[in-house]
């Protein structure tokens, strides 16, 4: 499973989100993007100490400031179905449907998806001889 698609699922959900300073911030997440930045609502952020604590109504996360994140169980088993269900989907749109394609078929009865006796020759196959125009070499 993807980081991004683990936090595309986490939307709504609340999170811890430990920064490289070592602050901590506990909040609802409500959006995130490709390079992992932030917007979490609700947060509580704790310093590096642990001793000072602040309340703010919504916070922005630069996503190379980001050391770890941690998400409610809840939040990965739904990401989890979600990944099973799209690789279920994936699998069965590239599986090639019951005489959806053209087989072609030599004069001896070989098949391949282009003409392997173009020109009347037989390369390799066969007697083990070289041909080409109808002509031995």
């Amino acid at each position: 499973m993807l980081p991004l698609t683990l936090l595309n699922t986490s939307q709504g959900h609340p999170m811890l989100v430990e920064l490289k300073s070592g602050e901590t911030l506990n909040g609802h997440l409500v959006n995130c993007d490709a390079w992992m930045n932030l917007t979490l609502k609700e947060v509580v952020q704790t310093n590096s100490d642990g001793t000072r604590f602040f309340r703010l109504p919504e916070c922005y996360v630069r996503g190379n400031n980001i050391k770890y994140l941690r998400v409610p169980d809840e939040v990965l088993d739904i990401a989890r179905e979600k990944n099973q269900q799209q690789r279920e989907e994936q699998r069965k749109s590239n599986q090639p449907q019951r005489g959806g394609y053209n087989r072609q078929y030599s004069s001896s009865g070989q098949r391949g998806g282009y003409n392997r006796n173009r020109g009347g020759g037989n390369f390799g196959r066969g007697g083990g001889q070289f041909q080409r125009g109808g002509r031995g070499y």
